[in-house]
């Protein structure tokens, strides 16, 4: 992949969700949301501090991650549609 996010930026793919509720309905398109999981794709190297130090990154790639509804500015990159976001707007990693 050609990009690389800056300081604390995220760049995330959607994770699907599940076509099914857990009593067994079929969910069409129309009534689906967003998924507000995903996968990390790739991490900036962390933001500053007032001394200049870089603050390290609590997520890497890999982690599969929660944030929240509206987080994020979605791009196109190599044909793909991800999501580019502050750390801050994830709200937690799902182990």
């Amino acid at each position: 992949m050609a990009f690389k996010p800056l300081h604390d930026r995220v760049l995330v793919r959607r994770v699907e969700s599940d076509e099914k509720t857990a009593g067994g309905l079929i969910i069409p398109d129309s009534a689906k949301e967003k998924p507000a999981e995903g996968l990390v794709v790739s991490v900036g190297a962390g933001a500053k501090d007032d001394d200049g130090d870089r603050i390290a990154m609590d997520v890497k790639e890999g982690d599969k991650i929660l944030f929240g509804k509206w987080s994020g500015t979605e791009v196109t990159v190599d044909g793909e549609e991800l999501l580019i976001m502050k750390e801050s707007d994830i709200l937690g990693i799902i182990e």
